[in-house]
């Protein structure tokens, strides 16, 4: 018969060696796991992401700006077609009433016309058809049918108008929102990758910025070119917001975001842009090259996310990005999308 033995228990010895083999397997894995993470970026690599994440956000920005525009226009157009439709509502009613006195009056005498009957009814195209083949119909009831009908027609086109206004209202205020959203998720990351360095790096930093601003206060503006015209006046307006703080959304009179300085600026000489730095990118002719820039042009840059004012000697002032305030600094510094002169 075979023998059925119970198996052997490890000792108690032998289960705290293998115990201490697994937690020696487990630290050497996340040694391992350690050293193939990511290092932790230095100052500068942290400075370059939160100036791509600043450049990401102004785009943002701009196409806020933009659709913040768009709804002030449509809100506009959307409450003039309503006037509109309550004034035609009025004016298709008051003709309607004119109908229905005429039956009331053949009601009393006796009854109603059959003429009227047919331009009381719902089908105006069809009392028109029945009362050209009965020949019920005088030239002046006609007459009147006929204008109800060309304003009943007139009011259908206005309320399809405002519906359609009021959509695209809705599409937009949906754009405007993610716009925001985008923006403020762009700014919020650059803050957290600020926030992870240390005080020391911040520091650093923010010397950095504070040297860029004292360096723009101290450029020489005495040998400017001259400019002439609403060029002159836009130039000096913008200069006179040096030290201004760089703002979201903003266009004066004492915050500013790129291109809400440029649409400030020349409001002062008289002349309207476009809200957006891409739309001004668009405005008066092209300048071919730097060389060729004069006081008062605009220098779109980033490919239409950014807009400066060139205010000649090679410089531009503009209003940066968050933390800084608007400055000059040389028109060069940025990658140059194009040059319009505005008058």
């Amino acid at each position: 018969m075979a023998s059925h033995r119970r198996p052997k228990q490890p000792s108690r010895a032998r289960v705290s060696v293998l115990t201490a083999a697994a937690a020696t397997a487990v630290a050497i894995s996340a040694q391992a796991g350690a050293a193939h993470a990511a290092p932790k970026p230095t100052k500068d690599q942290v400075k370059a992401k939160v100036d791509k994440l600043y450049e990401e956000a102004e785009v943002a920005t701009e196409k806020y700006d933009g659709a913040r525009e768009k709804q002030k226009q449509l809100r506009e157009q959307a409450a003039e077609f309503q006037d509109q439709v309550a004034r035609q509502q009025a004016e298709v009613s008051k003709l309607e009433a004119g109908l229905g006195s005429v039956a009331a009056a053949q009601y009393r005498s006796g009854g109603i016309d059959p003429t009227v009957q047919l331009m009381l009814s719902s089908d105006p195209d069809d009392f028109l058809a029945k009362a050209a083949t009965t020949d019920q119909v005088s030239t002046q009831q006609a007459d009147a049918l006929r204008l109800l009908q060309e304003q009943q027609r007139k009011l259908d086109q206005q309320k399809a108008e405002a519906a359609a206004t009021l959509a695209e209202l809705d599409r937009t205020t949906s754009a405007l929102k993610a716009n925001k959203s985008e923006m403020q998720s762009r700014l919020h990351e650059a803050q957290s990758l600020l926030n992870s360095l240390t005080a020391q790096e911040r520091a650093a930093l923010e010397a950095a910025d504070a040297r860029a601003s004292r360096d723009s206060a101290r450029v020489d503006l005495s040998s400017l070119p001259p400019a002439s015209g609403a060029a002159a006046v836009a130039v000096q307006a913008a200069l006179s917001r040096r030290g201004d703080p760089y703002a979201s959304g903003h266009e004066g009179p004492s915050s500013f975001d790129c291109s809400g300085l440029m649409l400030w600026s020349y409001a002062q000489a008289g002349v309207s842009l476009p809200r957006i730095a891409s739309a001004q990118g668009g405005v008066g002719v092209r300048v071919p090259s730097l060389a060729q820039a004069q006081p008062g042009d605009l220098i779109i840059y980033y490919g239409g996310a950014h807009v400066g004012m060139y205010i000649g000697n090679g410089m531009v002032v503009h209003a940066p990005k968050p933390g800084r305030t608007v400055e000059v600094v040389s028109a060069s510094s940025m990658p140059i999308y194009t040059i319009r002169r505005v008058v």
